[in-house]
C-alpha cells in the first residue's frame, strides 16, 4: 500500500490535539502520528509491549531497534513514540535562533521526537531520543530541525539523546 504524503491542515491539527493525541502514559498514550498516515524510510510497524499494553508506532527499522532496547531496558518505565513537540514553544524557538520551522502548504508543522521515555532512575527520570540514520546527518535541514529539538528539550530541562546508526 502506497504511502500518503504527510500533509496536515491548521483544523486538522486542532482535531488531533481535540482527539488527545500525545497525551497519556503507558496504555493511554496516542502518538502524535500514526505509521499510516506518513511516509517512511524503510518499513514502519505496529508493535506490541507488554511494558505499556498497548500498539506503538514506529516508522523506520532503526525506531523499531531502538524501541525494543527500551521495552526490554529494566529501568524503563514508560514510552511514547511520536511525541509531540508545543508547537508555541518550537516557533518560538525558531524565531529566537532564526532557524527555519518545518510548514508544509503555508502550516507550520507541530514537530515531534521519536521517543519520549520515563525510567525509575534518579539520576535521568525522563529524556527524549531522536533516532535517525548517520546518511540524514550530513543533511543541513536536518541538523537544523535537531537543533530546534534540542533547545525544546533543553528548556523543558530533558536531554535529547540523539541515537544514529
Amino acid at each position: 500500500m502506497a504511502k500518503s504524503k504527510y500533509v496536515l491542515t491548521e483544523k486538522q491539527i486542532i482535531k488531533r490535539i481535540n482527539e488527545g493525541r500525545g497525551a497519556g502514559r503507558l496504555s493511554d498514550y496516542k502518538p502524535w502520528l500514526y505509521v499510516n498516515e506518513v511516509p517512511s524510510e524503510g518499513r514502519s510497524q505496529r508493535v506490541y509491549s507488554h511494558l505499556t499494553g498497548r500498539i506503538h508506532h514506529v516508522l523506520s527499522d532503526l525506531e523499531f531497534a531502538v524501541f525494543l532496547l527500551l521495552d526490554h531496558n529494566p529501568a524503563v518505565t514508560d514510552i511514547r513514540e511520536q511525541f509531540p513537540l508545543n508547537r508555541d514553544d518550537t516557533l518560538n524557538i525558531s524565531k529566537e535562533g532564526q532557524l527555519w520551522h518545518p510548514s508544509q502548504g503555508g502550516v507550520n508543522l507541530v514537530m515531534s521526537s521519536d521517543f519520549l521515555v520515563n525510567t525509575a532512575s534518579k539520576t535521568q527520570p525522563k529524556f527524549a531520543i531522536q533516532a535517525k540514520y548517520s546518511k540524514d546527518l550530513k543533511d543541513p535541514r536536518t541538523i537544523e530541525k535537531l537543533e530546534i529539538e534540542r533547545r525544546y528539550w533543553q528548556l523543558k530541562k530533558n536531554p535529547l539523546v540523539p541515537r544514529n546508526r
